[in-house]
């Protein structure tokens, strides 16, 4: 996110500063709104009725953006910087990892009702595990690995295991 600022963007809008914030409360939310737009409609979240499947696919399609300049990149320096940005923390809750959250709970909730998913399992522990450890990928490339397809493979065949009713 270096040298990006809010007065780059009003001078390039043509806008004042004032205007800006009055949108985004940091450069940072704004930042954040550009990467959604741009990147967030490129993961479809189906239900096929085969939760592995499922789960695969948007895992293996996240790896892959995470894995493009710049939507990997930036994504990773908007993560750092939600740290100490509690406005982009907030957008990245609500307008990012909130609703993805609550579609990839979903899709595990219908598992769960036809029976691919333990009723004991709780499910949000089952999206922390696939998400978390691919975050820990991106963050943190050089002591844990990059984020691959096959990890992403691995991690929900690893996940769903656990979780399974077999």
């Amino acid at each position: 996110m270096a040298g990006f600022t809010i007065e780059k963007v009003a001078a390039r809008a043509g806008a004042s500063r004032s205007t800006v914030y009055k949108y985004w409360p940091s450069r940072g939310a704004l930042a954040l709104d550009g990467y959604v737009h741009t990147v967030g409609t490129q993961i479809a979240f189906r239900d096929t009725g085969d939760i592995h499947a499922d789960l695969t696919s948007v895992l293996v399609a996240f790896a892959r953006l995470m894995r493009k300049k710049p939507s990997g990149p930036a994504f990773a320096q908007l993560i750092g910087a939600a740290q100490t940005d509690p406005e982009l923390a907030a957008a990245f809750s609500d307008h990012y990892f909130g609703p993805r959250r609550r579609e990839v709970l979903a899709l595990l909730d219908a598992a769960r009702e036809r029976g691919q998913i333990r009723p004991d399992v709780e499910l949000t522990t089952i999206v922390d595990l696939l998400w978390g450890s691919c975050y820990m990928r991106i963050l943190l490339p050089g002591v844990t690995g990059t984020l691959t397809d096959d990890f992403a493979r691995d991690a929900v065949a690893v996940a769903l295991a656990g979780a399974g009713t077999q």
